[in-house]
């Protein structure tokens, strides 16, 4: 769509590391109809005398969009085609486009037959190798499903085993070298089913070899926050989502063949449902969000350095929702066209490389205080670090946040480095800023009157805003013995990037 290839072409560029791209329904039956939390392609069928036929029409549009924008497919197996599910009889077709379509509907249901399913599985691999070539299909993540623990799953635990077995039989069948995983459990009831699924993976019976043990490469949860509207505001609770985060790595930490194998957080959000619009989900336009998000991802590197395991990377479930007004209020990175002030929070992201440094800041809270008692007194405010030696650049990424949206004083921030690179001389330092005034689309529009209907001069003011802002133009700072103290004014709700360069 056209939104959503621009939306891509701003993902692909956010740098190192590589951006993946998760996607429901990619066997769901359908035309490429889509709906809210809803999606379909042609993948698999059956003729009258239950042959399989196969059509990668659309999954391949889906594919090749990602790769032409920079973009590497992290693969969802699912769901449940028509052809193949045990209860046809309860399949959506082409829902209302602005309506939710049931999770739990004749997609969630196990297939009439595993080995079918294995063997699709193994053809879809197969012609992503002979279309795109082994080399650049090992870099892909395969993971089987999608939150089997909840109604997006209508079998039972050993069911899913089932599934799952025979579905990283058939990827590896076709690709040997196919890095594959799961099981992409659903936050807070998760754990159980984590549990059952690893020690399935190490020591149960293979449903499809009957040996014991199933391939597994990495291992996927989600983490979700839980926030209220309370007293007239929206209440975040970070807490709930720490607290997933440090369940699940406990899980995986008790498994001694599991401890170093990458994990992935298939989802790390604020909630759980992007196609929602509630009060409580009036965060989602402006620098809430956008804060939050600076101040999460680096409790997750926290938390999984705290159980000794092994956090690779974790995605944002944020929906593009094509054909909406612009700041409609899903969860999502852009809305009509209009970067929102949590893309630019990973835009900074894109802009750290090299090694974690160690931070200290006197306002800063941590991931287990944050789990236990949320940010509901003091505000966190506190920054992530990483130097590039080769670059000869350190990033500072600074965030002022509070689970309250209210209004608040801003913080006098002494950003202190200690032990630089270069003795003296001068740095260059470039800011840059999300908050009420930069790198937000959002609040521009609001200064509009709110314009339903955007003029081409409007729409082109609000993709300015939408950018990633320069708090001031680049300047130069003195380093005395390896050291330097910068002032930053840091409003609620504000992040910063500081990038020091003495590369040039």
């Amino acid at each position: 769509m056209k939104d959503g290839q621009k939306l891509l072409d701003e993902l692909g560029k956010l740098g190192e590391p590589q951006v993946y791209f998760r996607t429901h329904h990619l066997l769901t039956s359908g035309d490429g109809a889509y709906a809210l939390k809803w999606g379909s392609t042609s993948a698999y069928k059956e003729d009258a005398a239950g042959n399989p036929i196969y059509d990668w029409t659309i999954n391949d549009r889906i594919f090749d969009t990602y790769l032409q924008h920079g973009i590497k497919p992290y693969v969802q197996i699912g769901f449940m085609p028509e052809a193949l599910t045990t209860h046809p009889q309860n399949y959506p077709h082409h829902p209302p486009m602005n309506e939710r379509v049931d999770p739990a509907a004749g997609q969630s249901y196990p297939p009439k037959d595993y080995t079918k399913w294995g063997e699709l599985s193994c053809q879809w691999a197969k012609h992503c190798v002979q279309r795109y070539g082994r080399a650049e299909v090992e870099k892909w993540y395969w993971e089987v499903w999608n939150e089997p623990n909840i109604s997006y799953w209508h079998g039972s635990h050993e069911d899913y085993f089932k599934l799952y077995d025979y579905a990283v039989e058939g990827v590896r069948r076709a690709l040997p070298t196919a890095r594959v995983g799961g099981p992409e459990t659903a936050g807070g009831p998760g754990g159980k089913f984590l549990h059952e699924f690893l020690y399935h993976c190490a020591h149960g019976t293979n449903y499809v070899t009957g040996q014991i043990g199933s391939q597994l490469d990495f291992v996927s949860f989600h983490a979700k926050g839980s926030p209220v509207f309370t007293n007239d505001h929206v209440r975040m609770s970070m807490a709930s989502q720490l607290r997933n985060m440090d369940d699940a790595f406990a899980v995986i930490a008790s498994f001694p063949e599991y401890r170093n194998l990458p994990i992935v957080i298939g989802e790390s959000d604020p909630e759980g449902c992007a196609a929602c619009r509630e009060p409580r989900d009036a965060y989602r336009n402006g620098t809430m969000y956008s804060s939050y998000t600076a101040a999460s991802f680096p409790r997750a590197l926290e938390l999984a350095t705290k159980h000794h395991v092994n956090l690779e990377g974790a995605l944002t479930w944020a929906f593009e929702f094509e054909d909406q007004p612009p700041f409609a209020g899903f969860r999502q990175l852009a809305s009509a066209g209009l970067d929102l002030p949590v893309l630019n929070v990973f835009r900074m992201f894109g802009k750290m490389s090299g090694r974690q440094v160690a931070v200290e800041s006197s306002a800063g809270l941590n991931a287990d205080i944050i789990r236990t008692k949320n940010v509901r007194g003091n505000p966190d405010i506190s920054a992530q670090a990483s130097l590039d030696a080769n670059k000869k650049q350190l990033a500072v990424l600074v965030w002022y946040y509070h689970d309250d949206d209210l209004p608040g004083p801003d913080a006098d921030i002494d950003l202190a480095l200690d032990g630089l690179p270069v003795t003296g001389g001068e740095v260059k330092v470039t800011h840059y800023r999300i908050d009420a005034t930069h790198s937000n689309s959002y609040q521009a529009w609001l200064l509009m009157g709110s314009p339903y209907l955007l003029s081409d001069k409007q729409f082109a003011d609000l993709e300015q805003a939408g950018k990633l802002a320069q708090l001031e133009p680049e300047k130069s700072v003195e380093v005395k013995n390896s050291a330097v103290h910068l002032p930053i004014p840091l409003p609620r709700q504000g992040v910063s990037l500081v990038v020091f360069d003495w590369g040039t």
